[in-house]
C-alpha cells in the first residue's frame, strides 16, 4: 500500500495533502474488505463510512477533539487510522480488538457503545463538561439514520438544541440499520434527499462553483447564498433547525473533498450543528451494496461442510421464528414485534407470511414494549422478540406498562447468556435477575428446541400476565419438529435420579449438567439433575418433596449470581430451615470480554469439564 500502512495516527493522516485522501480511502476500503472477508466482522457498515471517517480525522485535531461514534460497528476505519492497522486482523477474536468502541482500547475511543442511539447524549455531556472546565476542543457525534429512530437520540437532540453548546451531529444516512429502516423520520430524511427540484438546483450551482476561478470569491458567495435560498424555499425549516440546530446538507458522504471542505467551513461554528451525509452501506463492494443486510456482518471463512456430514440441529432463533409462524397460522390474535432486528431474531418468515401482524418499530425498544401493551389491552397476543441485552433499555416499560397491569405480553429474549464475538455490550447475562424480581412475571428457559416450542405454545395460552422465555445463541440441542405441547406453569423435569447431589440446572446448562452424570458415577457420585425450565415460579411441589433429601445442592445458570436463580433456591432453603449446603454456579461479578462462545464458557467455568471439577470439589 502506498500510504495506509505508514499511518500510525491521525497526525500522520493530516500530514498528507488533500489530493492523497482519495488514495488513502481506496486503500482503507481494500484493506478492510480483504481482512474482514477473511476473519469475519461488521463489513457493510464500515464500508459506508470510509470517506466520512477519513475526513473527520483529517479536519479535526483528534484525540484532543472528540469523535463519538454511535454503536461503533461502523468504526473499523476509525480503528485503522488511530494506530490499530496491524491489530485489525484480531478484531472480535479472543483477546483481540473489540468489534465496537472501547475506552480501554484507545484514547481515540472516547465513548464505548454497542447499543444504538447513544452518541448525541454522550457528545452533549462531553461538550457541557468541556465548557464547565473552560477547555477548548470540538465535539462530534456520528449517528446513523437508523439510530435516529431511537427515543434517546430525540431526547438528546431536544436538550442539545436548548443548551446551545458547540456540538456537531453527523447524520450518516444510508437508509439502513440492520433491517431496512422504517418510520416517519426515515421518510422525512428521504423527502429531504430526494426532492428533485432542490437537488437539481444544488447540483447545478455546485458545478458552477467548481468551474469558477478561486479568485471569484464574491460570485462563489452569491451562488452559495442562492443554494441556501433554494433549500429554504423547498424546506422552509428542517426538524433539526426547529430544535435549535444549524442544518447543512444533504451532502455526498463518499466525496472526500466535499466532506473535508464543508467540515472545514462548519467546525468553528459555536452552536449545535447537523451535517446530513448520504452514504451507501457496503460502498465499494458490489455484493455488499446490493445486499447490505446479508453483509452487515460476515462470518469467518471456514472449510465447507462435506455432503455426508450430519445435518446440524437448528439454532434457537430459527426454531423461535418457525414456531411463531406455525402458532400464528392457527391463532389470528398472535402478533410479532421487534426493534429493527427482523433477521437477527428470526422473524423474516413471520414478516412475509403475516405482514399485517408484524411490527418493526425501529431501534426503539421501550416503545416496542408499551406498544405491545396496547395491543394486549385489545385482545392481541404480542410476542416481543428482542435481544436480552437490548431489552434492558425498556425495563421501566416492562414493569410500569406491562407487569403492573398484568398484561399477557410474551417476551422472547434472544442472545441470552454469553453471545461470543460481540462481547460485553451484547452478553445477555442480566435477564434472569432483572426479570425474576418483577412481580407477576413468568420467567423460563428451555433446555432444547423441543422445549422452546412447548414454552411458546404455553405462553400464547397464558393470559394472567407477562411471560418471558430466554434462549442462547447456539444450537438448540434437540429438535424433532413435532407438534408442541402445553407445559404446566412452574413445573420442572427430572432428567436423572440420584441421592448424592442435586443439580438444579437452567436452560443452556441442563445439557451440560447431564453430560457429566456418567463421569460423576465413575467417582461413585449419583447425581439427580433437574431441568428447571421455570425459573419463576419454581416447582414448589418438587422442592417441598425433595430438597430435604440432599445435603449437597448445586444450582447452575448462565447468568449473574446476584439476584439469580441460585439465590432463589438458597432463600427458599433458608426459609424452610434446611441444613443443606448449596453451591451457586453462574457468571462472575464482572463484565466478560468478547471471544468464541465455547471459549468464554470455559473461561467462566460453565463448560462441562469445569462444572464437573467444581462439583467434585464441592462434594469433597
Amino acid at each position: 500500500m502506498k500510504y495506509l500502512n505508514n499511518i500510525k495516527s491521525p497526525e500522520d493522516l493530516r500530514s498528507h495533502s488533500k489530493e492523497d485522501l482519495t488514495i488513502i480511502c481506496d486503500e482503507l476500503r481494500e484493506y478492510i474488505v480483504s481482512t474482514i472477508s477473511e476473519i469475519g466482522g461488521h463489513l457493510a457498515p464500515t464500508l459506508g463510512t470510509i470517506e466520512l471517517t477519513t475526513a473527520l480525522h483529517y479536519v479535526y485535531n483528534t484525540p484532543k477533539d472528540k469523535l463519538i461514534w454511535d454503536t461503533g460497528h461502523q468504526a473499523y476505519a476509525h480503528k485503522v487510522l488511530t494506530g490499530r492497522f496491524d491489530s485489525l486482523p484480531t478484531i472480535r477474536k479472543y483477546k483481540g480488538l473489540s468489534g465496537f468502541l472501547k475506552r480501554t482500547e484507545s484514547e481515540y475511543d472516547v465513548f464505548g457503545a454497542g447499543h444504538a442511539s447513544t452518541s448525541i447524549s454522550a457528545g452533549l455531556g462531553i461538550a457541557c463538561a468541556r465548557d464547565l472546565d473552560n477547555e477548548d476542543f470540538k465535539v462530534v457525534s456520528i449517528i446513523g439514520d437508523g439510530a435516529l429512530s431511537g427515543g434517546l437520540a430525540f431526547e438528546a437532540l431536544n436538550n442539545a438544541g436548548h443548551l446551545k453548546k458547540q456540538l456537531l451531529v453527523v447524520v450518516n444516512d444510508n437508509d439502513m440499520s440492520i433491517s431496512p429502516n422504517i418510520g416517519a423520520f426515515r421518510n422525512y430524511l428521504v423527502k429531504i434527499t430526494t426532492n428533485k427540484s432542490y437537488n437539481y438546483i444544488r447540483s447545478t450551482i455546485g458545478k458552477l462553483i467548481l468551474r469558477l476561478p478561486k479568485n471569484f470569491r464574491f460570485i462563489q458567495s452569491l451562488l452559495k447564498k442562492a443554494e441556501s435560498s433554494a433549500k429554504n424555499f423547498f424546506f422552509p425549516t428542517t426538524i433539526f433547525e426547529d430544535l435549535g440546530f444549524r442544518y447543512f446538507g444533504p451532502v455526498d458522504g463518499h466525496n472526500i473533498n466535499e466532506l473535508v471542505n464543508i467540515l472545514d467551513n462548519i467546525k468553528n461554528l459555536d452552536t449545535p450543528v447537523v451535517l446530513h451525509t448520504i452514504t451507501k452501506k457496503g460502498k465499494g463492494l458490489d455484493y455488499a451494496e446490493s445486499d447490505p443486510i446479508k453483509y452487515h456482518g460476515v462470518k469467518e471463512r471456514k472449510e465447507p461442510v462435506s455432503a455426508n456430514q450430519t445435518k446440524e440441529v437448528p439454532i434457537f432463533q430459527n426454531i423461535f421464528g418457525d414456531t411463531s409462524c406455525n402458532l400464528a397460522k392457527s391463532n389470528k390474535n398472535i402478533v410479532a414485534i421487534t426493534a429493527a432486528m427482523r433477521e437477527g431474531t428470526g422473524l423474516v418468515n413471520f414478516a412475509n407470511d403475516f405482514p399485517d401482524r408484524y411490527f418493526d418499530v425501529g431501534i426503539a425498544e421501550a416503545h416496542a414494549v408499551t406498544f405491545a401493551g396496547g395491543l394486549a389491552v385489545n385482545g392481541k397476543i404480542p410476542i416481543v422478540a428482542i435481544y436480552s441485552t437490548f431489552l434492558q433499555r425498556a425495563y421501566d416499560q416492562i414493569i410500569h406498562d406491562i407487569a403492573l397491569q398484568k398484561l399477557p405480553v410474551i417476551f422472547c429474549l434472544d442472545r441470552s447468556g454469553l453471545v461470543g464475538e460481540d462481547g460485553a455490550t451484547h452478553h445477555g447475562v442480566l435477564d434472569i435477575a432483572y426479570m425474576r424480581c418483577i412481580q407477576g412475571m413468568i420467567v423460563t428457559a428451555p433446555r432444547d428446541g423441543n422445549e422452546l416450542q412447548d414454552l411458546l405454545l404455553t405462553a400464547t395460552n397464558y393470559s394472567s400476565g407477562p411471560f418471558s422465555i430466554r434462549y442462547p445463541k447456539e444450537s438448540s440441542i434437540n429438535f424433532d419438529n413435532k407438534d408442541p405441547n402445553l407445559i404446566e406453569i412452574g413445573s420442572w423435569e427430572i432428567m436423572t435420579t440420584g441421592q448424592d447431589v442435586l443439580i438444579l440446572a437452567v436452560g443452556s446448562m441442563v445439557s451440560r449438567s447431564t453430560d457429566i452424570v456418567e463421569r460423576l458415577k465413575e467417582k461413585n457420585i449419583q447425581a439427580e439433575v433437574i431441568n428447571c425450565r421455570f425459573i419463576k415460579p419454581m416447582d414448589l411441589e418438587y422442592l417441598n418433596n425433595n430438597l430435604s433429601r440432599f445435603s449437597k445442592i448445586v444450582t447452575i445458570e448462565e447468568g449473574v449470581l446476584d439476584g439469580g436463580f441460585g439465590e432463589g433456591i438458597a432463600a427458599w432453603s433458608s426459609d424452610k430451615n434446611l441444613k443443606n449446603e448449596i453451591l451457586n454456579i453462574g457468571l462472575p461479578n464482572d463484565f466478560v470480554d468478547h471471544g468464541p462462545r465455547n471459549i468464554l464458557l470455559e473461561e467462566v467455568g460453565l463448560d462441562s469439564s469445569s462444572l464437573y471439577e467444581k462439583i467434585i470439589q464441592f462434594i469433597k
